[in-house]
């Protein structure tokens, strides 16, 4: 049994690990951009030949620390390469690295790829040479805060490149994130009952040759010539010929049995016969039907009342001028709703204000990374324009109150807002019983809105049935007192099980949407987890952060999604450091500090324990910022628990405060006491916690509390000389 990491594009990550537990790894759980797992050689050598997903299959060699290009060589050397490569044979090295002391990734390579060739140089004297088309070895090189990450690239080169590819368009679609457009869209599925496939911009054709290929069971890596095992002296090449006769018995069964339902389009003429000529290189030509025609006359195929239209639109970055972009999308819309009823359709939309301007309602949204482009995968289900027209029922009387109770909210509270410019808010908080939820706002001054709509446990007495349809009438009301599309309105639902109430399975859809809050650019995420990324009640304690941070160093511990270090950054701090023990959670904080312009050194991000990291730090700060969970049992740290720890959290963090500093400490907890007793003696402490709370909140005054800690004089750096002048003064 071996460890692996397959790496994919952000957004694939679900997919791609519920792939991989298909092909039969084992201990498979994803990551960000990919997805670890085990089992034995055969699962990797599995994994390259049929993932449609992967960009890479990764075996990783050793981690270790390598602050500098010494202890990196060092590192890189104490592996036994003879156990790899031939001292004749070739090898490559690629390097990325991210918040590490070594930020050159050239360098990175240069520095592995001497520390291989000095270790055969000096055992024999002969050494391997570099190939950096098709070595016998790539040896892959992850750097991330100071860790390295060694490994074995075992794909060689990227797995979306499937060996038919001979001509490409402008803007090409990569194989594997077309395969998730399909598998999102649910092609196998409608393949199977029958359905058509049809893309009426098909470009060089990847989609329509994709879902070819998997409908016909072909091994996505069947065609390519080159892995990166292939010259791996731990290959084993019984075990790989087994692979690809199997590969290719299931390759020749399908194909004959494949139908010819695959349609495609594009107004380019030399596209159409690129498409052509990359479906012949895929053994595809003779089931694919393509023309030339605007992609606004589409029509369905004879024979086909049903299928899935899927396309990859221009996104006016390259193919087209921004401008032009919404109308395209909006005639595309208009001929999918006026001659695809009963279809289903897929559209990769370039960003959501394109998607938005399609005239239907998405079903499903994902968002997909198209290279380095983030852009929202949108899923339509294409009904009759009777079907779209059905009668509305009226409201309850319990909703029509509720109905009235949120207007009347929002009459209340929008001066307020518009003169303040606040965008996120709290509009709704169980002011009735009966409708137990609370209702948030988010939105950015581009006028983009959504709601997210959180149950709260309903009273034992309530049935289910009666507490699930009224959260059905919450939602209706919120989307028709907002003018907010169902699609745009996240909904959080507690069930009821072993151990209390607790919230169900999240979406898992990646789609962020970018918000506005003090003037500052935020992502939240609405639908993967319980919390969006950006705390509402927290408003006046980020803003008060901002004003304090005016040229003082800022520590942010359990940073989250480092809302607050982006307001400190925005006041003038001299430098930021986010702690949080998540990596996702870094990484959405580092995206959110880039989004406002706050990209460097000065913003460390720091991926630790934060009472590991008050051990161990040595800097000071003049701004702390603690905001810890009511308790944590991450399997990485000890056990927290913030009523009994907080004052041993707080004390650390008084030995990293500067004189001058302060420590702002908020939590959730509501029956939380402060340990005055344990603080007092080195703490002036002023509870800030009635002021924290924003007006939207008022219902909640004890959401959570909020105190500010100043040094005493004798314990700060210069109290030993603040007491001598003092009793100076005595004398």
């Amino acid at each position: 049994m071996s460890a692996y990491f397959a790496t994919c594009p952000k957004g694939l990550e679900y997919l791609l690990r519920d792939e991989l537990a298909a092909l039969g790894a084992e201990d498979v759980r994803e990551a960000l951009a990919g997805v670890y797992f085990s089992g034995p050689l055969e699962i990797a050598y599995r994994a390259c030949l049929w993932s449609r997903l992967a960009s890479r299959v990764l075996l990783p060699l050793a981690e270790f620390d390598a602050a500098d290009g010494d202890a990196l060589y060092a590192g890189v050397e104490a592996i036994d390469w003879s156990k790899h490569l031939a001292a004749h044979g070739t090898l490559a090295v690629e390097a990325v690295t991210a918040q590490s002391k070594l930020t050159h990734s050239q360098f990175v390579a240069l520095r592995v790829k001497d520390a291989v060739v000095d270790q055969f140089r000096q055992r024999d004297g002969s050494r391997p040479d570099v190939d950096t088309e098709e070595p016998d070895v790539r040896i892959h090189l992850r750097l991330r805060r100071d860790r390295a990450t060694l490994s074995i690239d075992l794909a060689g080169a990227p797995l979306h490149r499937r060996g038919w590819r001979e001509l490409q368009g402008d803007a090409p679609l990569k194989e594997n994130l077309a395969a998730a457009m399909l598998i999102r869209a649910g092609w196998p599925a409608m393949y199977a009952q029958g359905g058509a496939l049809l893309d009426p911009m098909c470009g060089s054709g990847t989609l329509l040759i994709e879902g070819a290929l998997m409908a016909a069971d072909v091994a996505p890596g069947l065609r390519r010539e080159y892995f990166g095992f292939l010259g791996w002296l731990g290959h084993d090449i019984a075990l790989w010929r087994g692979l690809l006769e199997e590969a290719q018995g299931r390759a020749e069964t399908g194909l004959r049995a494949l139908r010819p339902c695959f349609f495609g389009s594009d107004a380019d003429p030399r596209m159409v016969q690129t498409a052509k000529r990359n479906a012949q290189e895929a053994g595809v030509s003779g089931f694919l039907t393509l023309d030339r025609h605007d992609a606004l006359h589409v029509a369905p195929p004879p024979g086909f009342e049903r299928g899935l239209v899927i396309t990859n639109p221009p996104y006016g970055e390259r193919l087209g001028e921004r401008d032009a972009m919404p109308k395209l999308y909006r005639a595309l819309g208009e001929a999918l709703k006026q001659r695809f009823a009963g279809w289903h359709a897929a559209v990769l939309a370039g960003d959501a204000e394109l998607g938005h301007a399609i005239p239907l309602r998405a079903s499903k949204k994902y968002a997909l990374y198209n290279g380095a482009l983030e852009t929202v995968l949108l899923l339509f289900e294409l009904r009759a324009a009777d079907d779209t027209q059905r009668e509305v029922k009226p409201l309850s009387a319990g909703a029509q109150m509720l109905k009235n109770r949120l207007e009347k909210n929002v009459r209340h509270l929008r001066k307020r807002l518009e003169r303040e410019a606040i965008h996120c808010w709290r509009a709704y908080d169980q002011d009735l019983p009966e409708y137990a939820a609370a209702i948030d706002v988010y939105g950015n001054a581009k006028g983009g809105l959504w709601l997210h709509v959180q149950e709260y446990r309903a009273p034992a007495d309530v049935p289910a049935e009666t507490a699930r349809l009224r959260l059905r009438e919450i939602v209706r009301v919120a989307g028709e007192v907002f003018g907010v599309p169902r699609e745009r309105i996240a909904l959080k639902t507690r069930e009821r099980g072993k151990g209390g109430s607790k919230y169900g399975q999240f979406d898992q859809r990646g789609e962020f949407v970018e918000v506005d809050e003090g003037g500052l650019r935020f992502l939240v995420n609405l639908t993967d987890y319980l919390d969006t990324g950006l705390f509402l009640d927290h408003r006046l304690v980020r803003a008060r952060l901002r004003e304090l941070a005016q040229g003082r160093r800022f520590l942010n511990l359990f940073a989250y999604t480092a809302t607050a270090s982006v307001y400190a950054a925005a006041g003038g701090a001299r430098d930021t450091t986010s702690v949080d023990l998540s990596g996702t959670y870094l990484d959405w904080a580092s995206r959110n500090l880039a989004l406002n312009g706050f990209t460097g050194t000065k913003y460390r991000l720091m991926q630790a324990d934060a009472l590991e990291f008050l051990r161990h730090e040595r800097e000071r700060y003049g701004l702390i910022y603690v905001d810890p969970p009511t308790f944590s049992n991450s399997k990485r740290a000890e056990d927290f628990d913030v009523q009994r720890d907080h004052a041993r959290l707080l004390l650390a963090c008084a030995d990293r405060l500067a004189g001058d500093g302060v420590i702002l400490f908020s939590n959730n907890f509501r029956r939380f006491e402060l340990d005055r007793a344990a603080l007092e003696e080195r703490f002036e402490i002023e509870d800030w916690s009635a002021a924290s709370i924003p007006f939207d909140f008022a219902r909640r005054a004890d959401i959570h509390g909020c105190w500010l800690l100043r040094l005493r004089a004798q314990e700060s750096p210069w109290g030993d000389s603040v007491r001598h002048l003092q009793n100076r003064g005595k004398r």
